[in-house]
C-alpha cells in the first residue's frame, strides 16, 4: 500500500472508514449490517457529492451500508479526496440525508403471474390474500441496486413473509416478476435466471435504455407496491405505463 493509499485508512465520520478500492476507487464503509440509518448516511453522502460534485470523481456506487466513488487519479489523488470527503461528512452530520422519491409500481398477483405463491403461502401459513396485503402495505426503502440494471433491494418486507429462496433456481425468470428471497423482495427488470419466490408481475419496465430517463427509480428512493388485476395488468402494459410518483 502507498502512503497516498495509507492516507485514506481510518475514521472519517460517525464511525465511517474509508480505505482505496484500487487505484481509481475510495470506499466509504458506515458499518457492515443491512440498517436503516447506515443506509441513510450511505445515500446522505452520495447525494451530497451529486448536487456539489468534487472535480475528479466520475462515478458512485451506493451499497447497503458503504459507498464505492470512483475517481481520475491524474485529477484528484487518494489522499486529497479522502480530505474532502471527510469534510463533507462533518457537515453531514448537521444536514442529514434527502429523501428520495417514491415510485408506486402496480403488481398483478394473480394466476401465471404468481407461479410461487402456493410455495410462499405454504411456509407462512399465511391465505393468498393476506401475503399480498402484508405484501403491498409496507413503504419499501431501496437500499442498493444492483444484479441486473433496475433490480432494487428493498427493505421493509413484513417478517411474517420471509420465504427461503427456491432450492433449485430457474433459468429464465421474466421481466416484471416480482419475488421474495429470504427477508428481501424486488423486481427482476429483465428476463434473467433467478431463485426468488415469484408471487406477482409488474406491467413496468423498471428499465428501459430508449427511454429519456432509462431507470424508474434509483437507490434511496422508496417504492411502493399496489395489486391490480389482470385486465388491469394488461391495460398498463399496452400504454407501456412508466410509473407514478408522489
Amino acid at each position: 500500500m502507498s502512503a497516498g493509499q495509507a492516507c485514506t485508512k481510518g475514521r472519517a465520520h460517525s464511525g465511517a472508514v474509508m480505505y482505496p478500492a484500487g487505484d481509481c476507487a475510495l470506499a466509504v464503509e458506515f458499518g457492515q449490517a443491512i440498517l436503516p440509518e447506515l443506509n441513510d448516511k450511505v445515500h446522505a453522502l452520495a447525494g451530497s457529492l451529486r448536487q456539489k460534485p468534487v472535480a475528479g470523481i466520475n462515478g458512485l456506487v451506493p451499497s447497503y451500508a458503504s459507498l464505492l466513488v470512483y475517481f481520475d487519479p491524474l485529477k484528484i489523488s487518494s489522499r486529497a479526496l479522502a480530505a474532502r470527503i471527510k469534510r463533507r461528512l462533518a457537515k453531514l452530520s448537521r444536514t442529514g440525508r434527502t429523501a428520495g422519491k417514491t415510485v408506486r409500481i402496480p403488481v398483478c398477483y394473480e394466476g401465471a403471474f404468481s407461479p410461487d405463491m402456493e410455495n410462499v403461502s405454504q411456509h407462512t401459513g399465511l391465505s393468498p390474500a393476506e401475503i399480498i396485503e402484508r405484501h403491498s402495505k409496507p413503504v419499501y426503502r431501496i437500499y442498493m441496486m444492483g444484479f441486473l440494471p433496475g433490480f432494487p433491494y428493498l427493505g421493509g418486507l413484513d417478517p411474517v413473509l420471509e420465504t427461503p429462496r427456491l432450492a433449485n433456481p430457474r433459468t429464465v425468470v421474466p421481466a416484471g416478476a416480482v419475488g421474495i428471497g429470504g427477508f428481501q423482495t424486488g423486481i427482476y427488470p429483465l428476463d434473467s435466471p433467478g431463485g426468488w419466490q415469484l408471487i406477482g408481475r409488474t406491467p413496468l419496465r423498471p428499465w428501459d435504455p430508449y427511454r429519456a430517463e432509462p431507470f424508474l427509480y434509483q437507490s434511496g428512493d422508496n417504492i411502493v407496491f399496489y395489486p391490480v388485476n389482470t385486465a388491469e395488468y394488461e391495460r398498463i402494459a399496452v400504454s407501456h405505463g412508466g410509473g407514478t410518483w408522489d
